[in-house]
């Protein structure tokens, strides 16, 4: 099991849920959170209006997956979230020790579903 976290351009949030689920992947969270990478929160448009300072406006998708959905969840939020532009974001792959679905209390891999 693996936990996927990407961060996004919020604009691209939409593109980015329906790769995912033409993948078949539709457990997501998803976050709106603050921060910068390289560009040190260069100045940018959302959704009209131009933000500036060191913080810029993002989405976090984190995303629990078996194994065998790993590789199908990364190609889906690159292909839905790259620009080929400075600030595309990041995906982190982590290991996932536990998953327990508190309905049922079924643990691991089915808990993830």
């Amino acid at each position: 099991m693996k936990l996927v976290i990407a961060i996004i351009q919020p604009h691209k949030l939409e593109e980015v849920k329906e790769e995912l689920y033409k993948s078949d992947i539709n457990l997501i969270t998803v976050s709106e959170v603050l921060g910068h990478g390289r560009q040190m929160g260069v100045a940018e448009v959302y959704r009209g209006a131009k933000e500036t300072g060191n913080l810029l406006r993002k989405v976090r998708l984190e995303i629990a997956v078996n194994d065998n959905f790993v590789e199908p969840a990364v190609k889906a939020i690159i292909k839905g979230a790259k620009t080929g532009e400075i600030g595309d974001g990041k995906i982190f792959v982590l290991d996932l020790q536990e998953c327990v679905r508190i309905r049922t209390e079924e643990k691991g891999s089915k808990a993830i579903g």
